[in-house]
């Protein structure tokens, strides 16, 4: 369960990115919120401990419970259903310890549990992975947890968890014959099912979902004013902070952050913040660690020593792009209003420590790459070379 390890495999480039952005995040969460820094910094530390505990642990023994992972998942989803804490008509948060305690959303360690699952299922089901058999298999083991998660609703995540999976199959093997196919059948069902949102009343969607995506294509239209100001005061405010921001915790009341002009700001805009406050440089600066920390996860994912470690690492690397292109792409008005937070900066303590967690198997898989075991035996020149 435990192993010893060489200090010098340790990924510590991974973790000087992922505290890097994660103290930006604590700076821009205060700015945005003040009462909630305090909350976002503990939450950081927990995570960077709870991550360097998890990275000591074995993956591979850990994965041999990849049925105890998935029914674990399958028992948290459930609980939202049946005794989930609703807000802004969705169920999504369990509460913890009464009106006093915390709120927990199991969907973000879902995504977590789901890679953890795949990794060790794909692995096991490598060699016939590219039959029609064991895709429609994993395609149902998806999509109980995926209806679970619709149910709640939650359109965000349930895009987040599918983009996820095709991702993974690709990662796992999947034939480019069987992809091409898969996009020639998706891509006219998308643009059926879009057609049939915005040009139809039927139950598709829920109102709110389908008045966000009517909303955008049609933002000239006064009727959804109301749905696209949001937006809209987000872009004036990245584009207001120009080269260098406005500097951290200023005081303008005019501006899109202390004028409250843009709603959950410290959670689903909080890239508004960024362009707002540290301008052009300080939102290339976290698209740079965001990007660093997936080209990390990549790398040891390249190295590690079977498939399971490669989709461990590749798929947090793909958690981390969707998230944060979805996130950007809504700050900046390039996709409809889908409320999902900036990987490591904007505030939310289950997102957060439930990446951390990821992050202390990638840690493992970087340790246990296939140069401790065999093979070439940790030869120092090919090693420098990798």
């Amino acid at each position: 369960m435990l192993r010893h390890y060489k200090l010098r495999d340790y990924n510590f480039r991974l973790v000087f990115f992922l505290i890097a952005i994660s103290t930006l995040g604590v700076l821009l969460v205060g700015s945005a919120d003040s009462s909630l820094q305090t909350k976002q910094m503990l939450g950081v530390i927990g995570g960077v401990i709870l991550m360097v505990l998890i990275s000591l642990f074995d993956y591979s023994w850990v994965l041999t419970f990849y049925w105890v992972i998935y029914a674990v998942n399958l028992a948290l989803l459930l609980l939202v259903i049946v005794a989930g804490d609703t807000r802004k008509g969705a169920s999504r948060w369990i509460q913890i310890g009464g009106d006093g305690g915390f709120q927990f959303q199991p969907t973000e360690l879902s995504k977590i549990l789901l890679i953890l699952f795949f990794a060790m299922y794909l692995m096991k089901h490598e060699q016939d992975l590219n039959t029609f058999r064991t895709i429609i298999k994993a395609l149902g083991l998806l999509v109980l947890p995926l209806a679970l998660v619709i149910r709640q609703p939650d359109l965000k995540n349930t895009i987040t968890i599918t983009v996820l999976f095709c991702i993974i199959m690709y990662i796992a093997g999947l034939s480019y014959r069987i992809i091409g196919g898969i996009i020639l059948v998706a891509v006219p069902v998308a643009l059926i099912g879009l057609f049939l949102i915005v040009q139809t009343d039927l139950p598709i969607l829920d109102d709110y979902q389908k008045q966000r995506i009517v909303s955008f294509l049609d933002s000239e239209n006064e009727e959804y004013s109301d749905d696209v100001i949001q937006q809209e005061n987000s872009i004036t405010a990245i584009g207001s902070g120009q080269l260098t921001g406005k500097g951290l915790n200023n005081n303008e009341v005019s501006s899109s952050n202390k004028g409250n002009f843009v709603a959950e700001i410290q959670n689903d805009f909080i890239f508004a913040v960024a362009g707002e406050e540290l301008g052009f440089i300080g939102c290339a600066g976290i698209l740079v660690l965001l990007f660093a920390i997936c080209f990390e996860c990549v790398r040891m994912g390249r190295r590690a020593k079977d498939l399971s470690g490669t989709i461990i690492c590749c798929g947090m690397a793909s958690l981390v792009a969707v998230q944060s292109f979805i996130n950007i792409c809504v700050a900046t008005g390039l996709f409809p209003n889908t409320g999902t937070p900036l990987p490591f900066v904007s505030y939310g303590l289950t997102s957060l420590m439930s990446l951390y967690i990821g992050m202390g198997f990638v840690m493992n898989v970087g340790l246990q790459n296939k140069y401790y075991y065999g093979g070439i035996l940790g030869d120092e020149r090919v090693r420098q070379n990798i």
